[in-house]
């Protein structure tokens, strides 16, 4: 017989995590007020609810006042900040919502929510229910027992973590019977609970093994090897034995109540839908709509030709429709097709099993691959492609999707090149939520649509057990992806109009997505690499290292692990007593700043600053970019990501070629590997020429920036000249280099200490270098002053064309976190707006190559660079073509320049 399960969860707890988890971008109704608290609470309730479907539930609270282990301990909790504002207003509605919802709610005087659900957990387990503590606080680990366990809330899009007694042994180390002593020994800042100074995880998991609990591990003090912690142990016994008492769980809180009256019961849907209304949750009156039940879902697997005859007929009269490929992996250059959804209405979609038959070219690494119905008897002869591809490459066929990116390059390689693409979900959510954490369906279904997807774990297993996409049965498959194109099809309907409303709609549609069709064809064009010269480098390196580990034993005296940084610490702050700087948690701090600062006065630090440029240039790009050349094409692919920067910058991943160094003579030299892909071709870079400067001048409208520009005039050579006020002709490299500092430090929000770091000069220096910046362009203070302003008053900042960023650090009550705000809000429109102008050109650049039937094509984006790969006979017109793009893609008051170069590989074309 089943266990009954009992859930009983932390609420306090879960309402800080709810409220934090909205911190970036608070949600508030349409009177202002804050609703993350109440939100989140709700959708993690029905997220239990949803995924555990418990039979018992209570969610615990601590009560206003002092608790028991206040009066053990006068500072228990003491530096703890008082709850916010905001929240605290929420707190009567969480407890208004959860009446309504049925679900009952305990608070007992001088006990802490621990306590009491300790108490319910053990009278639980004697009566023969299955137990689950919901909280991530780590004390709760001392009660898991058999038939209590941890149920730990992730992330939205993350999955629960559930700990038994053998996963608080795996994930600690110890048993939850020793984990009271674990406590006590290491402290919990978070509590103000002191424990013994200098003793961590590691060092309480050592100390309780090796002893067994606190009291014998004082009884024994002299007995542990290391002088510091022993001396502390001695030191500190009464403070040892306070902390095991405060960290200890009260399992005997004196409780008025029975278990039975926490078995769960239908809520009060009146009354929660009026609530929901009122606080305007409207993506979970969903939930409570009766007209809204799953009975309604079709979801249908195609398994004939008049099946999928229908499905296609369909699709040509819909508005638009969502697809969605489950494939073999997460690289689309390397993924093959598993399956194929399909959604054209709210509740409806289908699903296309697929096998594929793949069909080397001769005389090429080419596979050509063709897609047939996968299923029983003779589906084989059914062909896919064929049936597909004319309504997937229609553009007048709508096509809409999350990761859309993703999907075209996958058909293209199974020979169908998608057109019509006008919705990404994904892209769409990032214009709208540009602060949230995760744009994944998995959290864009819950946080939309009230709605627990299926998790890619549930069907595919994870770590050792987990399968491919392609060996899991076709119905538990087509239940996974027509579920993700019907959320995808419904959060379409509900970005559309936000869009629209945002005023971010124009941005999405003549940017965002026709920018997915150029860097569709970036990705999958890749580039080809000089493997024979990324060899040969590596060997150089390796001996060049062999030299530097010998010069640093020499240097040091003695040999001892390079890569080892408290033996590292050793050798410069004890054995040759160089000046300590600052330490961490494990000894000594030997980060490059560090050693930087230690090599103006010994030789030592140079050589390993010089031996870890050299070693991180070999592991990260010299040795690994080789090991990424996919095999079927030869060339190496990344992914750029339109949903990560909030300015609105692409990334790069897998690998990332947007930080192939530069700073450095070696580092440079790895771009010599970045070759065409033969002898009739050559690589054509085009470069902003301080573009962010000129984007500046343009927002601040500063006469003498504009000036400056329009008369082609040389920037920070001007900006030296009446800062330092030092004639033209008297000027230094070194007094250019300086402007370069204050023209680009000023715009990054940079204030007089960074400025005196990074000029090393003194704070007065610094302090009369900006006073004479803005004295010289007044404008440009006029600008910083009104995006301060315009944060302050709106708590958001937008580019130029509309992109928005929201930043509500500028509500909090930390000096550092609103100067934070402030900075962003300066450089946002400036890099926001520059990333723009580059994404603009690209989109034009891409359309008139191929109007004009060129071969060059666009390989690489670089934030303010892009590199082609042109044929010789191409190359004069193209120069011309890109340059006139890069510098005519959007209309500001200061001309645009772009540095056009060609060469026989990245490095040479610069």
């Amino acid at each position: 017989m089943l266990k009954k399960s009992l859930f009983l969860i932390d609420g306090s707890a879960i309402a800080y995590r709810s409220y934090f988890a909205f911190i970036k971008n608070p949600l508030t109704n349409s009177r202002g007020e804050n609703t993350s608290a109440i939100f989140g609470f709700l959708r993690f309730l029905f997220m239990i609810f949803d995924n555990e479907k418990p039979d018992y539930l209570a969610v615990i609270f601590d009560p206003k006042g002092p608790t028991f282990r206040h009066q053990q301990y006068k500072e228990y909790k003491a530096t703890r900040q008082k709850m916010p504002d905001d929240m605290r207003s929420q707190v009567p509605h969480i407890h208004e919502f959860l009446k309504a919802l049925n679900i009952p709610t305990l608070e007992v005087e001088g006990f802490e929510a621990d306590d009491v659900i300790g108490t319910l957990a053990k009278t639980a387990q004697k009566k023969g229910f299955e137990s689950y503590m919901v909280t991530g606080d780590k004390d709760f680990m001392q009660l898991v027992d058999s038939g209590i366990k941890m149920y730990n809330p992730k992330r939205a899009g993350e999955e629960v973590e559930i700990l038994d007694e053998a996963g608080v042994e795996s994930k600690v180390g110890l048993p939850p019977a020793k984990i009271i002593d674990y406590l006590a020994l290491m402290g919990d800042t978070s509590d103000n609970i002191p424990g013994v100074p200098g003793i961590g995880p590691k060092t309480a998991v050592d100390l309780v093994r090796e002893f067994g609990s606190v009291e014998s591990v004082l009884e024994n003090a002299e007995k542990v090897s290391r002088p510091k912690i022993r001396q502390n142990l001695q030191a500190h016994r009464e403070v040892a034995l306070l902390s095991k008492s405060l960290v200890t769980i009260d399992t005997d809180v004196p409780l008025d109540v029975e278990l039975e009256s926490f078995k769960c019961r239908e809520p009060d849907h009146e009354l929660v839908v009026k609530l929901i209304k009122e606080f305007e949750f409207t993506s979970l009156l969903e939930r409570f709509n009766p007209q809204n039940k799953t009975s309604e879902i079709e979801y249908k697997i195609v398994s004939s030709s008049e099946q999928l005859e229908e499905v296609v007929t369909s699709l040509k009269k819909a508005k638009f429709f969502v697809i969605d490929l489950e494939t073999t992996e997460r690289d689309p250059m390397r993924a093959e097709i598993v399956g194929i959804a399909l959604s054209w209405e709210p509740g409806r979609a289908f699903y296309i099993p697929v096998q594929v038959e793949k069909n080397k070219q001769q005389n090429s690494r080419t596979i050509k691959r063709e897609m047939f119905l996968k299923g029983e008897g003779d589906l084989f002869a059914l062909n896919l492609t064929e049936f597909l591809k004319p309504v997937l490459e229609d553009t007048r066929i709508k096509k809409s999707a999350h990761n859309i990116k993703y999907d075209m390059l996958v058909l293209s390689r199974h020979g169908i090149e998608m057109d019509g693409v006008s919705f990404d979900t994904m892209v769409g959510s990032f214009l709208l939520y540009p602060n949230l954490r995760q744009h994944n369906l998995d959290a864009l279904a819950l946080e939309h649509l009230g709605f627990v997807k299926i998790s890619t774990s549930d069907l595919i297993g994870k770590g050792k057990k987990k399968i491919s996409f392609a060996e899991v049965p076709i119905k538990d498959i087509a239940k996974y992806a027509c579920e993700d194109a019907d959320i995808t099809f419904r959060l379409h309907q509900i970005f559309e109009p936000k869009l629209t409303k945002g005023k971010l709609l124009e941005l999405f549609q003549d940017v965002e997505m026709p920018l997915i069709y150029v860097l569709k064809d970036v990705e999958q064009t890749g580039v080809s690499l000089d493997l024979n010269f990324l060899s040969e480098m590596s060997r150089t390196m390796q001996n060049k290292l062999g030299e530097l580990v010998e010069t640093i034993y020499k240097e040091a005296g003695g040999e001892f692990n390079i890569n080892s940084t408290q033996q590292l610490g050793h050798i410069l702050f004890e054995k040759l007593q160089l000046p300590k700087k600052k330490r961490t948690k494990t000894g000594y701090s030997t980060d490059v700043k560090v050693l930087e600062d230690l090599a103006k006065i010994h030789e030592l630090p140079r050589t390993l600053i010089e031996y870890r440029e050299l070693t991180k240039l070999k592991s990260t790009y010299v040795d690994a970019l080789p090991s990424l050349v996919n095999p079927e094409t030869g060339r190496l692919h990344t992914s750029y990501n339109q949903t990560i920067a909030a300015t609105g910058r692409l990334s790069s991943s897998d690998p990332n070629l947007q930080n192939i160094p530069i700073r450095t003579e070696l580092g440079r030299e790895i771009r010599r590997a970045f070759i065409p892909a033969d002898s009739d071709y050559v690589i054509l870079d085009a470069d902003y020429s301080q573009v962010e400067l000129r984007v500046m001048a343009h927002l601040s409208k500063d006469p003498v920036l504009l000036e400056a520009f329009n008369n082609n005039e040389d920037i920070h050579a001007k900006t030296a000249s009446l800062v330092f006020q030092v004639a033209p002709e008297d000027l230094t490299q070194e007094h250019r280099r300086k402007a370069k500092e204050v023209n680009f430090g000023i715009m990054y929000g940079m204030g007089v200490f960074g400025l005196a770091t990074r000029l090393n000069i003194s704070n007065e220096e610094a302090r009369e270098f900006i006073a004479n910046y803005f004295t010289l362009y007044a404008k440009v203070k006029e600008y910083i002053d009104a995006m301060h302003a315009q944060v302050e008053e709106k708590g958001f900042v937008t580019t130029l064309l509309n992109r928005t960023r929201y930043l509500p650090e500028i509500r909090s009550k930390n000096h550092n976190i609103r100067e934070f705000a402030k900075r962003t809000a300066v450089n946002t429109p400036i890099q926001g707006t520059a990333a723009e102008l580059i994404k603009v050109a690209m989109i034009n650049i891409w359309k008139k190559l191929k109007e004009k039937n060129l071969k060059t094509k666009m390989i690489m984006q670089v934030h303010d660079e892009l590199v082609f790969e042109a044929p010789k006979a191409e190359v004069e017109e193209v120069k011309v073509l890109v340059k006139h793009e890069m510098e005519n893609a959007l209309a500001l008051d200061v001309p645009i320049k772009a540095d056009v170069g060609v060469g026989p590989n990245w490095l040479e074309a610069k």
